[in-house]
This record gives structure tokens, C-alpha cells and sequence, in this order.
């Protein structure tokens, strides 16, 4: 099992400093090497690989101290693979008949990351104090906020340096041990169905609000962005007002994700079985009418805290297929055809009145609890016209 854990760094001015010159010199070998494989090409009609592309810059940063002196060897491994993949999912793409896209030259604002293998360039320390910090070479120690220690059975894979705005991030990926099932304490089971007016209805009866964090600073970053539209191009103040538009997605983002990691950690405590939608949010996030308010809900990164929150715990999460669960009764099966307005169902057969999100939510359980503990993986569709109750 594979999990990311993200530490904030406090780099001083020296530091920061050396982190740039790292970050810059990491995109001048992406930049270099595509112009390479593009140069190479025109001419010879030819590709060129990862293992030719090693063997020159390897070359380069022995010859070439100054330029390429600071970047360690195997980051620079990790950003010819990142062009390497590039390049390969454009090929993939091409051959599939889908949109190419070409692999872009990267600009100061498109390459904010540097990844290494642990402890070949970087690793965590620990003072005589007890203090940890992480060591980047030729950068020195840096202060973190080490808010969880790393587990004892854990074995670190590679560690990415990730510059966010101003910030500065270490991301360290661990390979832990698979969890056990977890032994049934509650048996508590629930159905989640989440919606754009509520974040999701529980079959519980329970609805998760959805406190719409970009809708609340929407006035702030547009008045921002008319700002910096008016103001002499790549300019200081136009930078300094970008950097203020770039803090204020931050702070909406986070706030987004401490908001869904306090929902899935409940519902993963407190529940044995969690059932959830196979969404395809698709529709959603290119309707013009729904994209912003399904972003800024964010279904997708809910549902991924959910599953692998529910792998660590040793629980189990089953996806089915949504359709007709808004329409079908959870109380007799009965069909009911509602529109998106109608937010009440009743049921004309067996008179059951409640919230549509909650009577989806608990045929979305229903369904999961017909599956064969979920082992199938596919995902199981309500009946039309039959039972589900």
C-alpha cells in the first residue's frame, strides 16, 4: 500500500534561495532535453530515449558545474522520466486517435516540483533535541512542521520538493503493509449520495452541508483578476497581484480539503461498509450551468479520501451505479419520475415522504449490500420497475 505524506517546509532567505536556483535548473533540463528530442528528430527522423538522454546531461552536469552543478543525479533521473512518460502519453494518445497534445516547453510558472529518491539527495533528520527537519543537498537543513511522524514499518520510496506560491512543501511517498480487515465493532453501514445543494445525504437520514468555499471569496478573486487585468503586463504590481490571486485559491483549497478530510474520517469511523456512486463527473464539470458549483464541492478528491481512508482502516467501500436511484422508491421499489426541481419524494404506492437525496442514499446501500461484498469490482444498477427495498 502506497500513501503521500506532505510536510510543510521553513526554508530561510539562503535557503529559499538555493530551492530556486534547484528548481530552476531541474526545468532547464526538461526544456533542453525536449528541445533535443524535437532538434533530433527534424534531423534524423529519429527519436531519443531516456538512456541516451542520461548518458548527455550526466555528461553535461560533470562538464558543467555551474550550470547543472546543483542538481543531484538522481533528480535529474526523475526529470528525464518526467518527459520520457510525457512523450509516451503522446504517443499513446496519437495512436488511440484522441487529442495529441504535444508536450509543452515549460515556462517558470508551469514546473513548481523537483522529485528525488530518498535519501539519494534528501532525507529526513532528527536534532539532539528531538527536532526533524529535511535535508535537501546543497541546500543544507531545513526547518519542517513534522505534524505526524512517519511509521515505523514504513519504508520511504522518493520525495518530491514542491514549491505552492510561496510555499514550499516536502511530499514523501511511503510503502506500508496492507491493513487487516478491520473486525466488525459498530456494523454500522451507510449510503452516501452527494449533491450539489448538500455535500451528500447519508441513508441515515443525515445531510453534510456544503459550505461552497470559492462561492464565498468568488466577489474578492474576481475584483482581484480585474485588477491585474488592468495593470502594465508582467509588471511588479502585476505580480504581486497574481501572487495575491494565487494565496487566495490556496486558502480556498485548503479549506475545501480540511473540510473533506474531517467528513471522511467520520464516515469511515463510524461506519463498517460505505456505498457510495460510480459518478462520472464528466456531465458536471463541463456543463456551464454546474461546473463551478461541482468544483468547488470536489466529488472526486471526496470519493478518493473515501476509498483510500477506507483501505487504511481495513474497511470496505462499494461503488454501484447510480441510475434510477432518485427515481426509484427506497420503501417498495416503486418508480417515481421526479425532475431536478422536485426535491421531495412521495411515493404514490406506499406513501414514504422524505428528502430525494436520502431515499438515493438508501438505494445506493441497497444495491451494495446485494453485491458479493464488492469483490466483482462492477458496478451494480437499480432495477427499473423491481424491488430494491
Amino acid at each position: 500500500m502506497l500513501r503521500t505524506y506532505k510536510y510543510l517546509l521553513r526554508p530561510n532567505k539562503e535557503q529559499t534561495k538555493r530551492l530556486d536556483i534547484l528548481l530552476w535548473q531541474s526545468r532547464l533540463v526538461y526544456n533542453t532535453a525536449l528541445e533535443q528530442r524535437i532538434t533530433t528528430y527534424q534531423e534524423t527522423g529519429k527519436g531519443v530515449g531516456y538512456g541516451t538522454q542520461w548518458m548527455h546531461f550526466r555528461d553535461m552536469r560533470h562538464g558543467d558545474p555551474e550550470m547543472l552543478g546543483q542538481v543531484n543525479a538522481s533528480s535529474l533521473q526523475h526529470t528525464l522520466r518526467r518527459l520520457d512518460k510525457a512523450f509516451a502519453a503522446f504517443i499513446r494518445r496519437l495512436k488511440a486517435g484522441e487529442k495529441p497534445g504535444f508536450p509543452r516547453f515549460k515556462s517558470r510558472d508551469r514546473f513548481h516540483s523537483i522529485e528525488y529518491t530518498y535519501s539519494d539527495g534528501c532525507k529526513l533528520r532528527q536534532d539532539e533535541h528531538g527536532r526533524q527537519s529535511f535535508y535537501v543537498q546543497n541546500v543544507g537543513e531545513i526547518r519542517m512542521c513534522y505534524h505526524r511522524a512517519v511509521p515505523v514499518n514504513a519504508n520511504i520510496k522518493h520525495a518530491v520538493i514542491k514549491r505552492v506560491n510561496a510555499r514550499w512543501y516536502a511530499c514523501l511517498m511511503l510503502e506500508l503493509p496492507d491493513p487487516e480487515k478491520r473486525l466488525a465493532q459498530s456494523g454500522n453501514q451507510v449510503g452516501v449520495d452527494v449533491g450539489l445543494k448538500s455535500l451528500a445525504a447519508l441513508s441515515t437520514g443525515e445531510l453534510i452541508e456544503n459550505p461552497g468555499w470559492l462561492r464565498e471569496n468568488l466577489s474578492k478573486l474576481r475584483r482581484l483578476e480585474r485588477h491585474a487585468s488592468r495593470q502594465v503586463k508582467h509588471s511588479h504590481r502585476q505580480r504581486i497581484t497574481y501572487a495575491q490571486i494565487g494565496r487566495l485559491h490556496e486558502r480556498v483549497s485548503n479549506q475545501r480539503a480540511d473540510y473533506l478530510h474531517h467528513v471522511s474520517n467520520r464516515l469511515v469511523a463510524e461506519n463498517e461498509l460505505i456505498a457510495i456512486e460510480n459518478l462520472s463527473l464528466r456531465f458536471m464539470n463541463r456543463n456551464k450551468h454546474l461546473s463551478l458549483s461541482s468544483h468547488d464541492a470536489g466529488f472526486g478528491r471526496f470519493r478518493q479520501m473515501l476509498e483510500y481512508k477506507a483501505e487504511s482502516a481495513g474497511i470496505q467501500v462499494i461503488a454501484v451505479n447510480p441510475s434510477n436511484t432518485t427515481q426509484a422508491c427506497s420503501g417498495c421499489g416503486a418508480m417515481v419520475p421526479k425532475g431536478l426541481s422536485v426535491r421531495v419524494h412521495v411515493c404514490p404506492v406506499c406513501g414514504l415522504v422524505l428528502d430525494r437525496d436520502v431515499n438515493a442514499a438508501r438505494n445506493i446501500l441497497t444495491l451494495a449490500l446485494q453485491t458479493p461484498l464488492g469483490r466483482s469490482g462492477q458496478p451494480v444498477t437499480c432495477p427499473v420497475g423491481e424491488s430494491v427495498g
